[in-house]
């Protein structure tokens, strides 16, 4: 006989434990006999919390659950809206200052890089790294999308009198192209001042290398010399060999920039005039007081002759190594041309490093030529292609090694 034993176990309450047997709030746990229940309450989006956690259905949110999201929800749009307006906004003011600057002109100009702002932006990055200040603002450090380092400057304000003079202005800019003159490689016209994208000189300025920063302990007569003459043939490029007559207005040593190579080339344009070859001045005084052209100061005519003798004392730091003002309050052009007046001679004022017995001969040649240069009556001023040939001259007879002792018409057939 085989007797079958029966044992009844006791019924576990599953709600006890919501770790083993989980039902999500705010689900209602239900007991029943070997299992459980566990529902959502009415009105729930779904209806077992043993899988999920109960969602209410809107309707039946609670009041302050309503309210708090309307208002999450209203701020998200009242934001989408501002941003959407100053969007707007933006571009309709980036595209005023385009055209208020001249963009519908220049973006046909073949010669020229237009670029965005953001663009400007991105090339600079966002103006982080400051190479100086020119005329009308801060120079900066870019590198185009191509590797090719550049110096982005800001330029001058444009209103509806400007507009015409300054597109003409950088139009014929982008179309100098000479070796001896900083190349304008685009501009970015979306802002309230127009920035202008020049390539880079490395070395600095003359101005450096002379009396500033990265003034050099070794600067020979030869290298002198050759920036002299490059920076007279780049000047002479400008007056002379364009379908416009060029007169830049500033020349000094901060405006003629070096590159690695100590290659000189003629910079910041902010000043220049571009007139046409029938004019021969025009009426607005600018550029550096202690460099400008005593007639011109007088006038307000700005002739190329006024460059001319702008470069006559570029000539003097050459070959004195004193800037402008020196030694507190000792005026240069003054000090240079009463020595040579009294003495017939620079010699007492021509830099130490340089002035070796062999090479007096030349110095006083380039200050003869500076004197000119500095003539108070226009006319008696040399062109500056007369300057360029005087100083080649001097170069091509220095190395040739038979200059002492000549006579000055001696150069002249050289």
């Amino acid at each position: 006989m085989i007797i079958y034993l029966c044992m009844h176990s006791a019924d576990i309450n599953e709600c006890d434990d919501q770790r083993k047997y989980p039902c999500w709030e705010p689900g209602r746990c239900a007991n029943n006999e070997g299992s459980y229940d566990c529902t959502c309450p009415p009105g729930s989006h779904n209806h077992d919390a043993k899988i999920e956690k109960c969602t209410l259905l809107p309707s039946n949110f609670p009041l302050a659950a309503k309210i708090t999201i309307g208002v999450i929800l209203g701020s998200s749009l009242l934001v989408v809206a501002l941003l959407s307006t100053l969007l707007r906004l933006q571009r309709r003011r980036t595209k005023g200052f385009f055209k208020k600057n001249g963009g519908l002109v220049l973006r046909d100009v073949r010669t020229l890089n237009i670029f965005t702002k953001k663009e400007i932006n991105k090339i600079t990055k966002n103006q982080s790294e400051v190479l100086g200040k020119g005329c009308f603002g801060k120079v900066y450090k870019g590198i185009l999308p191509d590797g090719t380092t550049v110096a982005v400057k800001t330029s001058i304000k444009i209103n509806k009198v400007r507009k015409e003079e300054f597109t003409k202005e950088v139009e014929i800019q982008s179309q100098m192209i000479h070796k001896n003159i900083i190349k304008l490689i685009g501009c970015c016209l979306e802002v309230d001042v127009p920035m202008l994208v020049y390539e880079f000189a490395a070395n600095g300025s003359l101005q450096d290398i002379l009396h500033g920063k990265t003034r050099l302990a070794n600067f020979p007569l030869d290298l002198r010399l050759d920036i002299a003459i490059d920076a007279a043939e780049g000047l002479t490029y400008m007056h002379s060999s364009t379908s416009h007559t060029i007169r830049h207005g500033d020349v000094k040593p901060a405006n003629i920039l070096l590159d690695e190579k100590n290659m000189p080339k003629i910079s910041d344009f902010g000043t220049s005039k571009f007139l046409t070859k029938e004019k021969d001045h025009t009426g607005l005084v600018v550029g550096s007081m202690e460099y400008i052209d005593p007639m011109f100061r007088e006038t307000g005519q700005l002739t190329q002759k006024s460059d001319v003798y702008n470069f006559g004392v570029v000539l003097l730091e050459l070959i004195t190594r004193k800037p402008i003002v020196y030694d507190g309050n000792h005026r240069l052009i003054v000090d240079f041309c009463d020595v040579y007046q009294k003495e017939n001679s620079g010699e007492a004022m021509f830099d130490k490093d340089i002035a070796t017995e062999e090479d007096t001969y030349i110095l006083e040649e380039i200050g003869r030529l500076a004197v000119k240069c500095l003539a108070h009556v226009v006319e008696d001023r040399p062109e500056m292609k007369e300057v360029a040939e005087r100083l080649a001259m001097l170069r091509r007879a220095r190395r040739s090694g038979n200059i002492n002792n000549k006579s000055p018409n001696y150069f002249e057939e050289i």
